[in-house]
């Protein structure tokens, strides 16, 4: 993997497809912005700048950074990378480039490093937009934060791929993609932080990623190393999607 990584043609792929990934000004939009934009305008709201009883000692905007990031992944890896994918094989691009010194593999490879690094791009806007906009403190567990969001970009990459490997068609992954956003984006607290969902439903979503993720993520923030529970659902989700999606991965 490492010898293809480094391969000349690896190398033309991934500029190849940076340049076609530059001139999406939706995908652009959907990733690097909109999760940074929805949290401004989130934050923007004064009750979400004061410390209530629902989570002591934090406020609202101060759980909402997790989220964003979240935001920024799911978008990524399960609206924007999936239909590109499953395009190029609708169109019998990976066949045709199966016959050539560029692998299919190396177009899997550069997507899955493209949407990763823009929705990294966009965590990191969220976190200095949360704390030079609404003074959210920089995450105090630096290193737990680290782990914590490696893992929650191999998961929603995992997943990602999974949904390229079983939509047959973009129309399909755009579909699919759309029905799996939805759930992932309440298990990691959109429309209701974890922390403040009650004893039995917060459970329940800590058994899912993008649950754990927020959780994980919120820990070391707040200068706690991440609990080993919810980076081992990370983990693991990882794993098996992964497996699920090589075992149904076509390049026809």
């Amino acid at each position: 993997m490492s010898a293809l990584a480094l391969s000349p043609a690896t190398g033309a792929v991934l500029k190849a497809e940076f340049t076609l990934f530059r001139r999406e000004p939706g995908s652009i939009f959907w990733i690097m912005v909109f999760p940074t934009a929805l949290f401004a305008l989130l934050g923007s709201i004064p009750s979400f700048r004061e410390v209530g009883e629902s989570i002591p000692g934090l406020r609202l905007v101060d759980v909402y950074v997790p989220i964003a990031i979240l935001t920024a992944l799911l978008m990524a890896c399960l609206q924007a990378m999936p239909p590109v994918i499953t395009g190029y094989r609708e169109r019998g691009i990976l066949r045709r480039m199966s016959t050539t010194p560029v692998r299919p593999a190396s177009v899997l490879s550069a997507q899955m490093a493209l949407h990763g690094v823009a929705a990294l791009v966009s965590a990191v806007l969220s976190v200095l937009v949360g704390k030079f906009v609404f003074d959210v403190a920089l995450p105090e567990q630096f290193f737990g934060y680290v782990v914590a969001l490696g893992l929650s970009v191999t998961a929603a990459l995992s997943l990602g791929a999974l949904l390229s490997a079983v939509s047959r068609t973009s129309k399909a992954a755009n579909a699919v993609g759309a029905a799996a956003f939805f759930p992932m984006m309440f298990s990691a607290g959109l429309w209701m932080p974890v922390q403040t969902m009650p004893d039995a439903l917060a459970r329940t979503m800590e058994l899912l990623p993008f649950g754990a993720a927020a959780q994980a993520l919120g820990e070391a923030a707040a200068g706690d190393w991440p609990s080993w529970s919810h980076l081992g659902v990370l983990a693991l989700w990882s794993v098996l999607l992964t497996a699920a999606a090589t075992r149904w991965f076509r390049w026809e």
